[in-house]
């Protein structure tokens, strides 16, 4: 298997360090910064001795290096800064993304495509739209990592391991974000536990996740959760677990939405994307708040041109 990292910035250095220690074959990590790339890469195999992997780890500053990869992880593109929002990235972003999605389409048209460039349900339309994929093998890591946010900030309230706290976030990766109400804490409601004051406290935090991450470094943006995220989702594709997830998927019509990408549960395996999980039940609040921010979504593609 070949899993190529397009982007070797904190995030995509990150997740090249923890995708090498799954021993997967063939990791290769492309940035077109002079060093960048082969500079970690470099760093990360000579710590092969001591973690105990086996796969290869190489980095390269040519786009067409992409080629022939199972999996394709898109992290390039600018960052934010603080006081900036998601989607004051969307002009220079989307060119990133176009160039890139260009060689993907050319030089491995089977791959499954992970975007992690932001505004990420802007980018994964455009990816899909530009490779002409079929929308189950181009995805957006988002719901993951909102979620794991989420579910850290109840489990340090309800006393509990994080890994023991259920929740899940749907909808976009941002301030429109929706709240499965049915999170639970080593199997309990958590309004069992946490009163609804904090509840919404907890729930506005995880709004602003990695806007607090970025106000407290300054200098850069959150990479290690956001990494972990992204391999996360890698483990489901590459060991075709099925597993439940959310993920910034193309609606298809599902939940009677508009055809975006946002946030939606989602079966991942080795095709990629089984299957949108519409089994999984919603209020209709939040069915609701899902399809507001959708429309929102629209008009954005709109007036982009993307739709």
């Amino acid at each position: 298997m070949r899993i190529t990292v397009v982007g070797a910035g904190a995030v995509g250095g990150h997740l090249a360090f923890l995708l090498a220690q799954e021993n997967y074959p063939e990791i290769v990590l492309i940035d077109i910064k002079e060093g960048r790339a082969i500079g970690k890469a470099l760093d990360i195999m000579e710590s092969a001795p001591l973690h105990g992997f086996t796969g290869q780890v190489w980095g390269s500053e040519d786009i067409n290096d992409l080629a022939d990869s199972d999996i394709i992880v898109m992290t390039a593109g600018i960052s934010r800064k603080p006081g900036m929002s998601r989607d004051g990235l969307i002009g220079i972003n989307l060119d990133i993304v176009k160039g890139v999605t260009e060689k993907v389409k050319e030089l491995a048209p089977e791959t499954i495509l992970i975007l992690v460039t932001n505004p990420l349900d802007i980018t994964s339309y455009a990816a899909m739209t530009y490779t002409g994929f079929p929308p189950e093998r181009v995805l957006g890591m988002a719901g993951v990592l909102d979620s794991a946010r989420y579910r850290y900030f109840i489990a340090k309230e309800a006393g509990v391991v994080p890994s023991k706290v259920e929740a899940m976030i749907l909808g976009p990766h941002g301030d429109k974000m929706v709240f499965s109400p049915d999170a639970k804490a080593e199997g309990e409601d958590i309004n069992k536990k946490i009163s609804q004051e904090k509840i919404l406290a907890m729930q506005s935090r995880a709004r602003k996740g990695g806007g607090e991450i970025l106000e407290l470094l300054k200098d850069g943006t959150a990479y290690y959760a956001p990494a972990a995220s992204v391999a996360k989702m890698v483990r489901a594709i590459a060991n075709d677990t099925g597993e439940l997830l959310p993920a910034s998927v193309f609606t298809g019509g599902a939940f009677n939405l508009p055809e975006v990408y946002t946030g939606l549960p989602i079966r991942l395996g080795a095709s990629g994307i089984i299957k949108i999980e519409e089994d999984f039940l919603l209020p209709e609040k939040e069915l609701t708040l899902l399809r507001e921010a959708a429309l929102e979504a629209e008009e954005i593609l709109r007036g982009l041109g993307l739709k």
